[in-house]
């Protein structure tokens, strides 16, 4: 029997001693001297060239292949992708897809290739699964098994989600199979730890006069650390008297983009301008931190130096705080909850993309509540309507 297609170049295998069956049937490619197996799933016509990875040149194969595809759906285990696409080993794709990603930062190379080699590649080498055979109750399974907590775990998956995005947009999975839902990941958000603007002047007064002024800069930026170490002289427009953040340093590396790959043009603050007079050019560098006691090129700052110089300073003012918390969730903190700025406006001076980003700063504290009703209490009063008070004891 000859088909209409391939310009009537497939044969039915039945013509060649094969049998044709209720669930799929074998032809004959004569241009490329192959067989493959025409099946029907789901009103879609598939075409089925390969089993186990090896081309049907031989019809036993092809007929091997149909009755493998039989007593799947009698066992009601039937996946058309298993017979779609060809088998993948999961641990090596995930290793090949890595070495592909030039265009990753340094940090989340580095966490991609912690969260592979680490907690994916060895249990999908325990658990022999291929590309395909990975749905929604294997990530159930394999969420449950990561020895990371929370966070940890939701990393993890996510480096997976990136690897199977990448093989279906290569054709090599038929789609993404669904992810646990988030709470299934334990994820516990941390409280913000955040200290009021006189303790916090008290900690970056106790640092080393040479050094104070990164530390001034994101207090009253609101930025990043890696960002501060990377700006540039050049980064900061007198005429406009702005800073652009166009860099960062990421897992200790210079890259020319953001975390965001935005760039963020923010205003000097009033209080650094003083700052920037008084700043000693301890060196020829383009960096406009400079490190005086450093060692490296450019003489910028390193996270870990400016580390110890934070703890350092809270040890000899009695704080524990650590310096992200110390700094930017501090200073965004006091916004919020003793200057009385919205969350709206907290997110205009900090560039977040989500406002959920900035809420969690909002925890506003007892002494902000009573600052507030003491404002609704003189708005009423200014007004001339009648207040909380007038009302209880008319209730008498």
């Amino acid at each position: 029997m000859i088909l209409t297609a391939s310009k009537n170049m497939l044969t039915s295998a039945s013509n060649l001693g094969g049998g044709v069956c209720m669930s799929g049937t074998i032809h004959y490619r004569s241009d490329v001297k192959r067989y493959f197996v025409r099946w029907w799933h789901e009103g879609k016509d598939y075409k089925i060239y390969k089993y186990e990875g090896q081309y049907l040149y031989d019809q036993r194969l092809a007929s091997k292949l149909l009755a493998c595809m039989q007593s799947d759906v009698e066992k009601r285990v039937f996946r058309i992708e298993k017979y779609l696409y060809q088998a993948v080993d999961v641990a090596p794709y995930l290793r090949s897809w890595l070495k592909e990603q030039k265009h990753l930062s340094p940090a989340t190379y580095k966490d991609y290739q912690n969260s592979i080699e680490n907690h994916l590649v060895p249990w999908f080498e325990k658990n022999r699964l291929m590309l395909h055979e990975i749905q929604y109750d294997v990530l159930g399974r394999l969420v449950n098994d990561i020895n990371r907590e929370g966070k940890g775990k939701q990393n993890v998956m996510y480096c997976l989600h990136k690897c199977l995005d990448s093989a279906w947009k290569s054709g090599r999975i038929q789609s993404i199979p669904p992810f646990p839902e988030k709470n299934k990941y334990g994820i516990v958000e941390p409280e913000i730890v955040w200290v009021n603007e006189e303790r916090q002047m008290a900690i970056i007064n106790a640092i080393p006069e040479i050094h104070r002024p990164i530390f001034l800069w994101l207090k009253f930026h609101l930025r990043r650390p890696s960002e501060a170490m990377a700006l540039y002289k050049e980064d900061y427009n007198k005429d406009t008297d702005t800073f652009t953040i166009r860099r960062t340093f990421s897992n200790k590396k210079m890259v020319n983009h953001t975390k965001t790959h935005k760039n963020h043009h923010i205003p000097c603050h009033p209080a650094f301008k003083q700052v920037i007079e008084s700043m000693v050019e301890h060196c020829i560098s383009p960096f406009f931190f400079t490190n005086p006691t450093g060692k490296l090129e450019g003489k910028h700052y390193q996270h870990d130096f400016l580390v110890d110089l934070w703890h350092k300073a809270c040890a000899s003012v009695g704080e524990t705080i650590d310096m992200y918390s110390g700094l930017k969730h501090s200073s965004c903190s006091q916004l919020i909850n003793e200057c009385g700025l919205s969350v709206d406006e907290v997110q205009m001076l900090t560039d977040h993309s989500r406002r959920d980003s900035v809420l969690k700063y909002a925890e506003v504290k007892v002494a902000a509540k009573r600052n507030l009703m003491a404002k609704v209490i003189k708005f009423r009063a200014g007004s001339g309507m009648v207040s909380e008070t007038e009302i209880h004891n008319k209730n008498k």
